[in-house]
């Protein structure tokens, strides 16, 4: 009798130990799952600042274009020329600037889609687990019903004699 105590004492503890588990693992999973949500809104962020540097790149070219069709247009006066040159400048280092932060974004945009692949795989990885606690948490539920079935039957055999 305090064998089978014992073993049903040894039963319940693994099923606890099995369903902390399993609780940790869903915690774990809602983090992941959270961190995944906060990636998914910064990518949609630098996408938006991509789109405004791509509209301010367009700005900066069709000044840019502006720039040098007024200058071939204004030869005749030189300081209207110096003027224009340094316009051009202007919009070069502004173009420059710009080509630069979009490169930034671009790689900043492509390491946020590493890590998003990254916390997928990880988040793959969780439910793989939280699967296998929960397949192993099912044997020893019917492992412990047919356990406390014996049971009940050596006690009602114990109580016929």
């Amino acid at each position: 009798m305090d064998k089978i105590k014992e073993k049903l004492a040894a039963l319940r503890a693994e099923a606890d130990t099995a369903i902390e588990r399993a609780e940790a693992a869903e915690a774990k999973n809602k983090r992941q799952e959270l961190e995944i949500l906060q990636k998914e809104q910064e990518i949609t962020s630098l996408n938006h600042k991509l789109s405004v540097l791509d509209g301010d790149l367009e700005k900066s070219e069709s000044k840019l274009s502006e720039a040098k069709a007024s200058l071939s247009d204004a030869e005749s006066g030189k300081t209207t020329n110096e003027g224009l040159v340094r316009k051009v400048q202007l919009l070069e280092e502004e173009l420059d600037a710009a080509e630069k932060n979009l490169k930034e974004t671009v790689e900043k945009l492509r390491q946020v889609d590493i890590k998003a692949e990254h916390f997928e795989r990880q988040v793959q990885r969780v439910e793989q687990e939280r699967d296998t606690w929960t397949s192993k948490f099912e044997e020893m539920e019917a492992k412990h019903r047919k356990s406390k079935a014996e049971l009940d039957e050596l006690v009602a055999n114990m109580e016929g004699l």
